[in-house]
């Protein structure tokens, strides 16, 4: 733990939020087409509707404020995953979450397409919450019960079921291949308040739920004996915290596709810094996503420009290392 008192992790958080609106800013500035800070002031207070604010204020600012959701929704359910699971390698993409609502919502665009945002964010909630219980389900099999193991398993296997079925439909519904593919990888590119408006309610919802259970979840982890000695209802906060990562892993998939790692790495970074108090780790985590998704999308701007990378690209590259060493750090600790 590298920040000990409050007042430090205090100042950390103000530190952070400063670092994320400085990445926001750079993610409307840098890309294909450059801009200063001149033109970011008079697109917001003196729009003209040139090519250049209408980039500004339609394009830049959207994608950069949805990057920042979608970062600090999936490292706040991989926070809440690995506590509950106590696994380092838990996280939505992992476990399958993200595969699940990322079926559903292929359905919906697949064969439904007079369907509205509205409906699929539900679908994406649906999958979402279809996977965690079939994960939860088959993971539990058995005398052993519920292992990281197990869960780890049954994670990879369901998320590689809800992939060969998406494949499958593509296969079968070739028409919607083009407007799927580029949304399969992970990416926040085209992306507009449209998309994100109807899903915020959910996840802002989500987001002060996380930092509810916080204290909760650090009783929980002292084990459930003690915490039903101490008068927690474990029941309740699992459900809860259940609720949580569905909402967040759902929603940032109905908004940006199945965007993986941040939920890996994102908690192992916040419990670095401050320990493994989550009533600190959550915020953390919320920042961190943020910063880190919104780096990753400047980077995947100028790799083979003018053409950009799924963002989801970037994050496989930068957490694929990172998976390896927990996973092998947690093997030797075995």
């Amino acid at each position: 733990m590298v920040l000990r008192s409050n007042v430090l992790k205090g100042m950390g958080i103000i530190a952070g939020l400063i670092l994320l609106v400085l990445c926001t800013f750079a993610s409307i500035i840098f890309g294909y087409t450059d801009v200063n800070i001149r033109d970011v002031y008079q697109a917001f207070f003196n729009f003209d509707e040139t090519n250049l604010h209408i980039i500004i204020t339609e394009v830049r600012f959207p994608r950069a404020l949805i990057a920042a959701c979608v970062g600090a929704s999936l490292a706040i359910a991989g926070v809440l995953m690995q506590a509950l699971t106590r696994n380092p390698l838990a996280s939505p993409s992992i476990f399958g979450i993200n595969a699940g609502a990322s079926f559903f919502v292929v359905v919906a665009i697949s064969y439904i397409p007079s369907l509205t945002l509205q409906g699929i964010t539900w679908l994406a909630f649906a999958g979402a919450a279809v996977a965690a219980l079939v994960v939860y389900g088959i993971g539990s099999i058995g005398r052993e019960g519920l292992t990281p193991v197990r869960l780890t398993l049954a994670g990879a296997a369901i998320a590689a079921l809800f992939f060969s079925f998406t494949q499958g439909l593509l296969v079968l519904n070739e028409k919607a291949l083009d407007e799927v593919l580029f949304w399969l990888a992970g990416s926040v590119q085209g992306r507009s308040l449209d998309h994100m408006v109807p899903v915020l309610p959910y996840i802002a919802a989500a987001w002060l739920g996380s930092l509810f259970i916080g204290r909760h979840i650090n009783v929980l982890l002292m084990g459930e004996d003690v915490a039903y000695g101490l008068g927690l209802r474990t029941a309740w906060i699992k459900a809860i915290a259940g609720i949580v990562i569905v909402l967040l892993a759902g929603g940032a998939v109905a908004i940006a596709g199945p965007i993986g790692f941040i939920g890996i790495v994102i908690p192992h970074i916040a419990r670095w810094l401050v320990g493994q108090d989550h009533r600190w780790v959550i915020p953390y985590s919320a920042i961190l996503g943020s910063i880190l998704l919104l780096l990753a999308d400047i980077s995947a701007r100028y790799i083979i420009m003018p053409e950009e990378v799924p963002v989801g690209v970037m994050t496989a590259i930068i957490g694929t290392p990172f998976f390896i060493f927990i996973a092998r750090r947690g093997w030797n600790e075995s």
